[in-house]
């Protein structure tokens, strides 16, 4: 009796391995936001990591997290890490390429709840009197973020959060003139 529950439950696993498996590699998160103002302003946000606590998610979600600030004070080579509760976890970004009022590159590096590390990009295309800002968030999946991304995508986990920052992202630069 108990040999065919064994073999059964062999069975699922298997299953449940292959269909990990076989899920992509990759994910990417894009979120855009339409702003009236010229480039530079919102670029100057992201181009600053002492700026981000203006409107990152995720500052809000951990007002006590520890910050350190290392390198130049914006631009390429600067750089932030961050020590917070489990709603923002532990980690460090770098920016490794800086176009004025263009693009920013942004390596992500994840200590904890997961480790991983993600290519970020923000893109300050101009409209007239506007700007487009596109965040863009890449990278790999392990084997658990995949298991992970049958219940819930990566573009579902941080999606939401995306939105509220380039919101907030509109509203300072805006409210700024």
């Amino acid at each position: 009796m108990l040999i065919p529950i064994l073999v059964t439950l062999a069975i699922l696993v298997a299953l449940f391995v292959v269909v990990v498996s076989i899920r992509p590699n990759t994910f990417q998160v894009i979120r855009s936001a339409t702003m009236t103002t010229p480039p530079d302003k919102p670029f100057a946000l992201v181009n600053d990591f002492h700026n981000w606590e203006k409107w990152s998610p995720w500052a809000k979600l951990d007002p006590t997290m520890k910050q350190t600030y290392e390198g130049p004070a914006s631009g390429v080579g600067a750089s932030y890490g961050w020590n917070g509760n489990n709603n923002v976890g532990e980690g460090k970004q770098t920016i490794l390429e800086s176009q004025p009022a263009q693009r920013i590159k942004i390596q992500l590096e994840f200590f904890r709840p997961f480790r991983g590390t993600n290519e970020v990009e923000f893109t300050f295309q101009p409209q007239g009197t506007q700007t487009v800002v596109t965040w863009t968030m890449q990278g790999t999946y392990n084997f658990i973020t995949k298991a992970m991304g049958l219940f819930l995508s990566m573009d579902q986990m941080i999606g939401g959060n995306f939105e509220q920052g380039l919101a907030a992202m509109k509203a300072e630069v805006e409210a700024a003139g």
